[in-house]
C-alpha cells in the first residue's frame, strides 16, 4: 500500500506500507560502487535533495563514508526516525554465530544504534579469503534456517526492525518461507524494463512481501544502458521528463521502491523528482514490452567459476529461473 509523505523541500515522497506495519521510502539512494563519493553523495541526497532512504551495504566498502554522512545530516536537523537505513549481511557472515557479530560491525561504521533494514545480500555462504569467483573448496553450507533465527533475534532485541532477502530466486524463497517466523519484510533484486523479473514480483506480492529494485535504469557497464534505449527515449520526450526519470517512474507504477545510484549531485535531485506527475497507462506497457529480457547483474563476476566453482553457469547460480 503506497502512502504519501512530504520533505522539507515539499516534495512529495511516496513511501510503502510493510508487512510489519511500519513503512519503507519509495524512493532511496544507492550506495554500490559510490566509492570516494559516498560521503557527500549521501548528505547531499538527504539534506539537498529530500531522501530519507538510504540503501548500503558492508561488502560495498563504504559503510564508514556513509556513516559520516548520516551523522552530520542528522547534526544539520534531520531526525534519526525519519530516516529509512539499509545494509546486509555478507557471504562470510552467513553462519547463526556471526550474525550478531556482523550487525555490530555495521552498526558502528554506520554510527547508528538500529538498522531499519537488514537483508541477507546473496544466499550462499563463503569461506573466509574465498577467492573471487570462489572455487568449489570455497563455498561452506549455508544454514538457512538458523541464518533466519538469528535475524528474527535482531528484530526481538530492537536492533533492526525488518529483515528481507537479495538476490533470491523463487526456489530459495520458497525454502525460507516454510521456516521463517517473522516474516521477510522486502525482498530486494534486479529489475528494470529489460529485466522485469515477472514471476518474483508475483510471489512477493501474493505472500505480502514487499519489492525493492535496484539498478533500475539498468547498466552501461552490464551492457544494457535503458537511459539510451529507444522506447525509454521517446517517453522521455513525449512526456518532458528525462530518461532516468521515466525508468524510476516505471518502478513505482509496478509498486516497488527504487534505488538508484549516483554521485552527481544533478541526477541524485533529478531522480527523486517522479511523484508529482503520471505517466500515461499506453507508455507504462510499452516499458512493459521491452524484449530480451535478461538480468545485468547477473552474479557471474561474484560467483562463476567455470572450471573449479560450485556454480559452472549463471544459470545454475540463479536455479535455473532465467
Amino acid at each position: 500500500m503506497a502512502q504519501a509523505t512530504f520533505t522539507h523541500t515539499g516534495e512529495q515522497v511516496q513511501s510503502y506500507k510493510l508487512i510489519s506495519g511500519r513503512s519503507i521510502p519509495a524512493l532511496g539512494l544507492g550506495t554500490w560502487r559510490a566509492a570516494s563519493h559516498a560521503t557527500n553523495s549521501v548528505f547531499t541526497s538527504i539534506l539537498e535533495a529530500g531522501y530519507r532512504h538510504i540503501d548500503t551495504a558492508w561488502e560495498y566498502g563504504v559503510q564508514e563514508e556513509v556513516g559520516h554522512a548520516l551523522k552530520a545530516a542528522m547534526h544539520a536537523g534531520i531526525e534519526r526516525r525519519d530516516l529509512f537505513v539499509t545494509s546486509k549481511l555478507w557471504c562470510t557472515e552467513l553462519e547463526p554465530e556471526r550474525v550478531r557479530s556482523a550487525l555490530s560491525n555495521t552498526l558502528q561504521e554506520l554510527q547508528l544504534d538500529y538498522l531499519d533494514l537488514y537483508l541477507i545480500h546473496w544466499p550462499f555462504r563463503l569461506k573466509d579469503g574465498a577467492s573471487r569467483p570462489p572455487k568449489a573448496t570455497d563455498m561452506l553450507e549455508f544454514d538457512m534456517e538458523g541464518v533466519w533465527r538469528e535475524m528474527e533475534k535482531l528484530v526481538k532485541d530492537g536492533v533492526v526492525r525488518d529483515i528481507g532477502v537479495c538476490n533470491f530466486t523463487l526456489n530459495k524463497l520458497n525454502k525460507l518461507l516454510g521456516f521463517a517466523q517473522t516474516m521477510p519484510s522486502v525482498c530486494q533484486m534486479e529489475m528494470h524494463p529489460g529485466w522485469r523479473n515477472d514471476k518474483m514480483l508475483e510471489a512477493c506480492k501474493k505472500n505480502g512481501i514487499h519489492v525493492t529494485a535496484y539498478s533500475p535504469l539498468g547498466s552501461s557497464e552490464g551492457g544494457r544502458d535503458l537511459i539510451h534505449d529507444p522506447v525509454v527515449e521517446r517517453i522521455a520526450r513525449k512526456v518532458n521528463k528525462s530518461p532516468g526519470q521515466v525508468l524510476v517512474k516505471w518502478a513505482l507504477k509496478r509498486g516497488t521502491s527504487v534505488i538508484p545510484k549516483s554521485s552527481n549531485p544533478n541526477r541524485i535531485k533529478e531522480n527523486i523528482q517522479v511523484f508529482g506527475w503520471d505517466m500515461p497507462h499506453e507508455d507504462f506497457q510499452a516499458l512493459c514490452s521491452i524484449p530480451n529480457q535478461g538480468r545485468v547483474l547477473d552474479g557471474e563476476e561474484l560467483f562463476v567459476n567455470k572450471e573449479e566453482g560450485p556454480f559452472r553457469s549463471v544459470a545454475q547460480l540463479w536455479d535455473n529461473e532465467v
